[in-house]
């Protein structure tokens, strides 16, 4: 154990090599955690003309880890399902997107103070579980730092599920088609399959 950063010691080089191998990002990336989430509207970059498919290319953000929605109105409403995700770009036909993605940005994801405790307990056991091997040959040790690390990024996303509002699934084809041929009272025509 570590009595402070400062330490001249293996496990603390070992865990600053952790962070400079974007360790903090590697946590990011294993859930949409809300404490890092940013929104942005997006205009496509003029300047990339796509040869094929669709018109539009939107660059991506610097700081973006990963999607969270992918929209074509500002609430959120409106997922867009017709999309290429690839390297830097997303592609679309539409001008204009409003993305919500985890940010690393040090204002957002990078931010050690927007930390919930519970996911500071995780990435405090991925950064164990990830020099456990080079620390230890006891393989019961690193399996009870292994199980340890699950256990708290199961904690960490269960908590971060619940801080955020109700959410309910998007209706369907077949649901949005009845609403928009006769509102919510439409029982369909019992006489034919469609209707």
């Amino acid at each position: 154990m570590l009595a402070s950063l400062s330490e001249d010691r293996e496990p603390r080089h070992l865990l600053d090599l952790v962070w400079d191998q974007d360790g903090a990002e590697a946590c990011l990336e294993m859930a949409q955690w809300k404490f890092a989430m940013k929104t942005v509207m997006l205009d496509y970059d003029t300047e990339v003309d796509p040869s094929f498919g669709y018109n539009r290319a939107f660059t991506k953000p610097t700081d973006w880890v990963v999607t969270s929605a992918f929209c074509s109105d500002e609430y959120f409403t409106t997922p867009i399902t017709r999309y290429v995700d690839e390297n830097d770009y997303w592609y679309t036909d539409i001008d204009e997107i409003y993305v919500k993605y985890v940010s690393n940005d040090t204002s957002y994801g990078l931010d050690l103070s927007l930390w919930p405790a519970t996911f500071a307990n995780f990435a405090a056991a991925y950064f164990a579980s990830e020099i456990v091997m080079k620390l230890t040959a006891d393989e019961k040790k690193q399996e009870k730092v292994f199980k340890l690390f699950e256990s708290k990024m199961m904690t960490a996303k269960n908590k971060d599920a619940m801080a955020g509002p109700q959410q309910f699934p998007a209706p369907g084809n077949f649901v949005q088609s009845r609403y928009r041929n006769g509102g919510r009272r439409d029982r369909g025509n019992r006489g034919q399959l469609i209707g």
